[in-house]
């Protein structure tokens, strides 16, 4: 997770001082210096899947999108049918370039008309990707009268994950936040100051995604720790999110990977949508079939599978993990990889070469936790 970034170029977010005053470890991450730890990776996880959780993530990209035609113009760039969408929802979808790869992962936040008739949406992309992100929406975009605005350095994002995240947030909300179903999201009053909260997250459970100003977001950070909320690093983060299989970009998805590939056929609806950038590539795939699929590998015995070891089969290297831990709630080793479409059925013997040596592991159904909390 670390980079070779030098911590006088790395950028902070509004809430460093206050991590830093909790004696959190850094550690360079897409070009900001962010916590990756704070009582220790285990507690934090455990936290998150029996409790709640806190992580500040205010260094994802924030932008705001407003124009007459903002979902119809949004459709051509992903393929999923966002045209269902109702004020106060959200999807979850992928930016792709003209060979079907993926630029980045997002969430679409739609917010419905303004006064003026204009369509508004919020969109979370990744940190890493920000700048390209949204210099291809803005040159996909502009001939529609699309202006974006981005919100990256103006805003912090906290993100408030577990099963009891609700009741965490609510003595601070004026609005009754039971209401809001996964993906759903709202402006709300919160600490007497307006912010935008959301019911998705990263890490499998239950949560929320609460974005504002800085100064209100200092003092939302500084009560949930008084309310014995537990702060929680990067480190976690990851531990959860792939417990949860869900991807990250630059190890799991690529601009050299499809959705199709990355086993998120549930996003691309060539049936209910016309024509979308990549659009060609995925009718060819579906047809002919997929070259090799992003599968879930369990290891036997307490060797680790990490990213960039080898995929083996017969002797020979069919593949790369992609991503790969110790599952602290499994207990078991788990990882991503990509395999020949062939060689992807759950159940599949395969071997992970580590240092030299291979070491057995299977195929198994993905996600390898699913929450019994989640909504």
């Amino acid at each position: 997770m670390a980079t070779s970034e030098s911590s006088s170029t790395l950028k902070q977010t509004a809430l460093y001082d206050l991590i830093a005053a909790q004696k959190a470890r850094f550690t360079p991450f897409a070009g900001w210096e962010m916590p990756v730890q704070f009582s220790g990776l285990k507690q934090e996880h455990e936290a998150v899947r029996t409790s709640v959780g806190a992580f500040d993530i205010s260094h994802m990209g924030k932008f705001a999108l407003k124009g007459r035609e903002l979902l119809a113009t949004l459709q051509n760039l992903v393929p999923t049918d966002l045209g269902r969408l109702q004020p106060g929802k959200a999807q979850y979808s992928v930016l792709l370039n003209h060979h079907g790869g993926i630029i980045d992962d997002l969430i679409v936040y739609y917010q419905g008309k303004d006064d003026q008739g204009e369509e508004q949406a919020i969109a979370i992309v990744n940190a890493a990707t920000k700048t390209k992100d949204q210099a291809w929406l803005q040159a996909c975009t502009e001939d529609a009268g699309i202006v974006l605005t981005d919100l990256s350095s103006q805003k912090v994002l906290i993100a408030l994950q577990g099963p009891h995240a609700e009741s965490a947030i609510a003595p601070f909300v004026e609005e009754d936040l039971s209401k809001l179903g996964f993906f759903d999201h709202a402006n709300v009053t919160l600490l007497g100051h307006p912010a935008f909260i959301a019911r998705t997250g990263y890490t499998g459970e239950d949560g929320f995604e609460i974005m504002l100003d800085p100064d209100p977001g200092q003092e939302l950070w500084q009560a949930l720790m008084e309310a014995d909320v537990t702060p929680c690093g990067l480190g976690a983060r990851d531990t959860l999110r792939l417990e949860a299989a869900l991807a990250l970009y630059s190890q799991d998805i690529t601009e050299n990977t499809t959705p199709l590939e990355a086993g998120l056929s549930w996003l691309v609806h060539l049936d209910r949508k016309g024509d979308f950038i990549g659009r060609d590539i995925l009718t060819q795939q579906k047809a002919e079939g997929l070259p090799h699929k992003l599968v879930g590998i369990q290891m036997e015995g307490r060797y680790i599978a990490r990213h960039g070891y080898p995929v083996v089969a017969n002797g020979e290297k069919v593949g790369e993990v992609t991503s790969g831990t110790m599952s602290p709630t499994l207990g078991k080793a788990i990882a991503l990889a990509y395999v020949p479409t062939a060689l992807s059925k759950v159940g599949q013997s395969l071997e992970i070469e580590i240092r030299g040596k291979t070491h057995p592991a299977t195929v198994v159904k993905k996600p390898f936790y699913r929450s019994p909390h989640r909504r």
